[in-house]
């Protein structure tokens, strides 16, 4: 089940992303979109290597969603090595309540740095 699929005469991995690259849409996205993409299939291929569905890598990645996010859990994946799909689910709901408390408090501070420049400069209506 976790055995990676490779190409019987070059040895490459087989997969979406690979067949993507050979039809040459791979080549069309940018650096960052193959760093997403590359982010992606090592999560997968974690979740897949621990024993757990295909599927089940696959939501964890759509429900993380940045690259980010993706790393820090196929980290937590080989170090940890759950043996139990609600401790992965566990921890991509922990993961994505930082990534939510990181923006919100990164909102409030933005907030709070416009008060303050508001204040300094005095409240004008700027509609004029």
């Amino acid at each position: 089940m976790g055995e990676v699929q490779r190409h019987k005469e070059t040895g490459h991995k087989t997969g979406k992303m690979a067949e993507k690259y050979r039809n040459g849409s791979e080549k069309k996205m940018t650096e960052e979109q193959r760093a997403w993409a590359r982010a992606r299939e090592e999560l997968v291929e974690a979740v897949v290597q621990l024993g757990f569905p295909e599927a089940l890598g696959n939501e964890i990645a759509k429900n993380l969603g940045s690259e980010k996010a993706m790393r820090r859990m196929t980290a937590y994946l080989w170090y940890v090595k759950p043996k139990s799909a609600e401790i992965l689910v566990d921890e991509m709901l922990a993961i994505r309540s930082d990534i939510t408390a990181w923006r919100e408090k990164k909102e409030s501070e933005e907030a709070s740095a416009r008060y303050y420049q508001m204040r300094r400069q005095g409240f004008t209506d700027r509609e004029e």
